[in-house]
């Protein structure tokens, strides 16, 4: 066995309203869920980001929690990479210019393929690529 796709990805962010707005407004996700203080979920085509508050994830849930999720977390900055044509690239590109958003890398694969790197909020890495890079 193995499993089919990816449903969902989780970045840990120091400030969740600034990066609500960050990804509602520069990045164009549709908001799907949140809990103040705690997280905030996207939909991103068939999957979901999830972006929480590293501290609120780590306390484990209350006894009587409906949701039992368990504790989790990281400390530092992640990296997630969203698909994107070299059209698209090239828009995003401009429309990131456009929000004063700084391109922290900028290049091509020697495989093929194209990627762009920015940083949220957070300081979280943030790519858009070809998925030719993964041969796709």
């Amino acid at each position: 066995m193995r499993p089919s796709a990816i449903l969902e990805s989780a970045l840990y962010v120091t400030d969740l309203a600034e990066a609500e707005t960050f990804y509602r407004d520069i990045i164009g996700l549709k908001p799907l869920g949140k809990v103040e203080g705690r997280h905030v979920f996207f939909r991103c085509g068939d999957g979901v980001l999830l972006l929480f508050n590293a501290e609120a994830t780590k306390i484990p849930p209350a006894p009587d929690a409906r949701l039992k999720v368990p504790p989790h977390g990281t400390a530092g900055e992640g990296h997630l990479c969203f698909a994107a044509t070299a059209e698209e690239i090239a828009a995003w590109r401009d429309h990131l210019a456009a929000s004063n958003i700084a391109i922290e890398s900028n290049f091509e694969w020697p495989q093929g393929g194209h990627s762009i790197y920015i940083r949220d909020p957070s300081g979280n890495s943030i790519e858009f690529a070809e998925p030719r890079i993964w041969g796709f």
